[in-house]
């Protein structure tokens, strides 16, 4: 248990030493006016108290990833801690933070704006339809597990479909509103609902006394036995509680409600800190679980029944209804906001303004249908929600890839002066889960069948490596383009002065 609290010290300390050298880097403003002032609507830019943007930052980005993800990769061992705590402060964290930043100084934009900002038209196109796609399966994925987890636990005589379809009408309902009448007012609670389950999880470590596996005793698990390597899957299996690509598109939704720049920080890159304690915490429970010392069997659970199980075990029947219940309510309030984000960027995409509910149905609705014929084949077909988990899981991933390598650009482009070697804080990173993203592709593809797993990591060194060389030739290119135009506008907005 002493390489647990020594991994939650570390995360607290990556906020206040770490997360404030990234904020100086980025150099904020606290006197220019945010997005929620210049361009208020009362649908999606409104000022908000930033207490209760941070707790729907965390709660919008946290779902499922943090426990289930958490849970699945703790089967690899306390490797998994190790991920959690490093990937959170310099990757996952830095990723949140210059992201919504970034929006934040971009009028809100949504994140393929800001692609193809420093990237290019191609990428944004690309980017735009790539995001709509990610988002349309986060909120299949977040319709199904929570709709399973209240069958299965508090209404068995029931249909399935019955609870798909009060959350996809919720899903629907808060789509629609403005963010403050249900987000605003309703997500701070489940906030809190998610982190006293957290608490909970520790008090029962203090009075159960399980033993935690620590770092020195070996970082894989010896009771677990697969043939998935832990590179890159467990890089896969942990994705919102050390980095994810979705934590990019819900960031814009906050950036267009707050007031102040200098609240970037505690809700940006708190939130990820915040969400990476959630994952270590159940990441270190399920260690045991999956451990040689677990008290039951856990053999081919998956990430919502283990959730179940360690409440179960551990917990009274009030306080195991409660933990199940914030499971369900962190996976909810994910997918709303997830579809949430669909509708701004296909909006973004046709310049249609969102003031009239009318033309949020016009985008929504097409949105929604897609959803629920996916959802359909994901409850029918035996194997459909694991080929819809797996896709969502990769493409999530190949999100934050694109995420890293766009504000990487912006480091190169816009800190050229003031900080010109800055671009390495997320090149490094960058780098790293391309080559996670492309090992996983390769392995998981049809190549896979046919390259051995040593092959398979020398075609993605390959291929990071390539980027790494066409990023320098690309970056010489979008720096003269960028300040071409940069110059033109400037230009442009001087002679409408005069």
């Amino acid at each position: 248990m002493i390489s647990f609290f020594i991994g939650v010290v570390a995360l607290i300390l990556g906020y206040f030493i770490y997360g404030k050298f990234i904020e100086k880097i980025f150099v904020v403003d606290p006197n220019r006016t945010t997005p929620a002032y210049t361009n208020q609507d009362g649908v999606d830019y409104i000022p908000m108290k930033p207490w209760r943007i941070f707790l729907i930052q965390f709660l919008n980005i946290a779902g499922v990833g943090p426990i289930c993800g958490a849970i699945m990769g703790a089967k690899f061992g306390t490797a998994s801690y190790l991920w959690i705590v490093l990937g959170s402060i310099f990757a996952g964290a830095v990723h949140d933070y210059l992201s919504g930043m970034m929006s934040l100084r971009n009028d809100g934009c949504s994140l393929p704006e800001l692609h193809g900002k420093y990237m290019g038209n191609f990428v944004k196109q690309f980017m735009r339809a790539f995001m709509v796609f990610l988002m349309i399966l986060v909120g299949v994925v977040f319709v199904n597990t929570p709709a399973t987890l209240l069958n299965t636990h508090f209404t068995p005589n029931w249909h399935i479909y019955i609870w798909v379809i009060i959350i996809l009408v919720y899903y629907l309902i808060a789509t629609l509103l403005p963010i403050d009448k249900i987000i605003g007012k309703i997500y701070p609670v489940f906030g809190f609902l998610l982190f006293g389950m957290a608490l909970a999880i520790v008090a029962a470590f203090i009075y159960h006394r399980p033993h935690i596996p620590e770092l020195w005793e070996g970082l894989s698990n010896p009771a677990y036995t697969s043939t998935n390597p832990i590179f890159p899957m467990m890089f896969i299996s942990i994705a919102c509680g050390a980095i994810s690509g979705f934590h990019a598109t819900q960031s814009p939704l906050m950036a267009r409600c707050m007031t102040n720049e200098n609240q970037g920080r505690p809700i940006f890159y708190g939130a990820m800190i915040s969400e990476g304690i959630v994952a270590l915490i159940w990441a270190a429970a399920a260690s045991y679980f999956f451990g040689p010392d677990s008290p039951v069997q856990t053999e081919g659970l998956g990430g919502p029944a283990m959730v179940g199980l360690i409440a179960e075990t551990w917990f009274t029947p009030a306080i195991c209804v409660i933990t199940i219940l914030g499971v369900i309510s962190a996976s909810v309030t994910s997918g709303d906001t997830a579809l949430r984000s669909a509708r701004l960027i296909v909006a973004d995409f046709l310049h249609f303004k969102q003031k009239k509910i009318s033309s949020r149905l016009i985008i929504a609705i097409p949105l929604f249908i897609v959803t629920g014929a996916l959802l359909v084949f994901s409850l029918t077909d035996k194997d459909g929600f694991q080929i819809i988990w797996r896709y969502f899981g990769w493409a999530n991933q190949m999100l934050a890839v694109f995420t890293l390598w766009s504000i990487t650009f912006y480091l190169a482009i816009e800190k050229e002066k003031t900080n010109p070697h800055c671009y390495l804080l997320t090149l490094i990173p960058a780098l790293f889960m391309t080559m996670v993203c492309s090992t996983f592709f390769i392995m998981t593809s049809h190549i896979g069948h046919t390259v051995s797993t040593i092959w398979a990591y020398y075609i993605a060194g390959f291929i990071t490596v390539f980027c790494l060389f066409g990023y320098f030739g690309w970056m010489r290119r979008r720096r003269k383009h960028y300040h071409r135009h940069k110059n033109e506008n400037e230009i442009e907005i001087e002679n409408e002065k005069e």
